[in-house]
């Protein structure tokens, strides 16, 4: 018993030696069993499971990639179509620009003949035929009214109508008692519109009572 208690004092008289832990507690690269596993360099994620598809599944991802091509040609072919129909009608509009007068100035051409015909009689006009000239000269005019009028165009004629700055220029203004304050009383110069667009206002004169002020001068004192 004494030999015993004498060989366990000595299995633990040197506390500070290293303690060798089994061999089945340990792992191959010597790491404890429960030691994470270090990371590899340059690992990546996983790879997936190959993906396996029935003879339907694959026939349907066939058919929509032939639907994909399909539709991207046809979308190809619209867009080249609609480049093409935009430049075809900026083409157009230039056109129609232009030439927009070709109706126009068409309809004019007989009228300037006619002028040209008053203008060669004029040169050896007589006394005889002075009254003949005049009244050609009056054709050619109507004939040309008629041609502005077929074209939307129209007189504005001012004359002992009520001033409208919407249609009429007033030139001045006359003191009289003949006609209502506010009315034309002489058209300088005809006005002109196509249907309901200005083109040239009537340059007009517009009565006013007698003893007002002017227009202008109304607010500062001073009469006439």
């Amino acid at each position: 018993m004494s030999e015993d208690k004498s060989q366990k004092n000595e299995n633990h008289s040197n506390p500070g030696e290293d303690f060798i832990e089994p061999a089945e507690n340990q792992s191959p690269g010597g790491k404890a069993a429960g030691d994470p596993e270090p990371k590899q360099e340059g690992s990546g994620a996983k790879p997936l499971p190959p993906v396996t598809l029935t003879g339907e599944e694959y026939q349907a991802l066939v058919d929509s990639g032939d639907k994909a091509t399909e539709n991207w040609d046809r979308f190809v072919r619209l867009n080249a179509e609609f480049d093409n129909f935009k430049k075809r009608a900026a083409r157009d509009r230039l056109e129609a620009i232009k030439y927009a007068n070709e109706s126009l100035l068409e309809s004019l051409i007989p009228t300037l003949d006619n002028f040209e015909m008053a203008m060669s009689a004029a040169e050896g006009a007589t006394s005889q035929t002075i009254d003949s000239l005049k009244q050609g000269i009056e054709m050619v005019h109507k004939q040309l009214k008629e041609v502005i009028k077929e074209s939307g165009m129209e007189e504005i004629d001012a004359r002992d109508q009520v001033f409208d700055p919407a249609w009429h220029e007033a030139l001045s203004q006359y003191e009289t008692d003949e006609a209502p304050e506010g009315h034309v009383i002489q058209q300088i110069r005809k006005g002109y519109k196509l249907k309901e667009r200005l083109i040239r206002p009537a340059n007009v004169i517009v009565a006013k009572a007698k003893g007002q002020e002017p227009a202008s001068d109304q607010g500062s004192g001073t009469k006439d």
